[in-house]
């Protein structure tokens, strides 16, 4: 982007290699394995030690796997993050880890990903492997064919939100995968908006999908999920199980789609949701009531309160 060559590895001092490194697994984007957690939250099982050690142990394991998927998706796209004004300080890309240490760092985040998923069970393992495989599918193909991309980025959600569910021994209802389908749909469709308008003319060399997206197309594409996920949502809430209390929350999902279109459309963000969430003080406050207010409701619930 700059027109320098990207610095050999050698080059860079050791505290800057282990941030480097570090910067690699993408620690921020872990945020999006919280849906492992929906399992164990939905079912009430929340408040079972045991149940929620086994939860958080999934969900670690997916922070590994996910962020196996990152590195092999870097080394994969070193060259096109390059032509990126964002993803060019990417570390393969900037040239502060070699290739060669991206493989092995990548070996390492497999095996400790593979072995932790089995010892929960064989079929969490087997989802944990399979959501690996689909990465890189993702990585290698379905990211460049228009609207596929989307559809496989909300299936790596739902993936996760299944193996969640299953490493507890639970079952989850269709209307929460509906929402997390359409959630992860939402969250897409802003990321590659913000990339079509912030690449403008080089979109299709970062990204061959983006040349057959407009922003008209994404902007209706947007609406439609909008008003899909609030309405597969408030059925969520009123036909689970949890008592009509639950539909208590639903104003909460309402403002955080709506502040998330807010930020989208006048402050220009989106190309990285969780650092949306992470750094936008109305959104996270609004997260963090909406958790409290949905464990509150299932905690009562589970006693006969309300």
């Amino acid at each position: 982007m700059n027109g320098k060559p990207a610095p050999a590895a050698a080059e860079v001092s050791l505290q800057e290699r282990l941030a480097a490194y570090v910067a690699l697994l993408r620690p921020r984007q872990w945020t999006k394995n919280g849906f492992v957690l929906a399992g164990v939250v939905f079912s009430g099982l929340f408040t079972d030690p045991v149940a929620l050690a086994t939860a958080l142990a999934a969900c670690l394991v997916f922070c590994l796997i996910s962020s196996a998927g990152y590195v092999y998706n870097d080394m994969r796209d070193r060259e096109e993050d390059r032509l990126h004004p964002v993803k060019c300080h990417r570390p393969l890309a900037a040239g502060t880890v070699s290739l060669g240490e991206a493989r092995a760092l990548l070996v390492l985040l497999l095996a400790g990903a593979l072995a932790g998923g089995f010892s929960l069970g064989t079929s969490f393992g087997g989802l944990v492997l399979l959501y690996f495989l689909w990465t890189v599918a993702y990585s290698r193909w379905l990211k460049n064919v228009v609207l596929i991309d989307l559809i496989s980025l909300a299936a790596g959600f739902v993936l996760r939100a299944a193996a969640g569910a299953m490493a507890v021994g639970v079952g989850i209802s269709p209307w929460l995968l509906i929402c997390t389908t359409l959630l992860s749909l939402f969250l897409g469709l802003g990321k590659r908006r913000h990339e079509l308008l912030l690449l403008e003319t080089q979109a299709g060399a970062h990204r061959a999908a983006l040349d057959d997206y407009s922003p008209e197309l994404l902007n209706q594409l947007l609406a439609t999920v909008t008003a899909a996920t609030l309405v597969s949502y408030s059925v969520y809430t009123f036909t689970a199980g949890h008592g009509l209390y639950m539909m208590l929350t639903i104003p909460f999902v309402l403002f955080g789609l709506f502040r998330y279109l807010y930020l989208i459309y006048r402050r220009d963000l989106g190309g990285s949701p969780e650092e949306v969430l992470l750094t936008d003080k109305q959104l996270l406050a609004d997260v963090i009531l909406w958790g409290l207010a949905v464990l509150a409701v299932l905690y009562l619930n589970g006693r006969g309160i309300v």
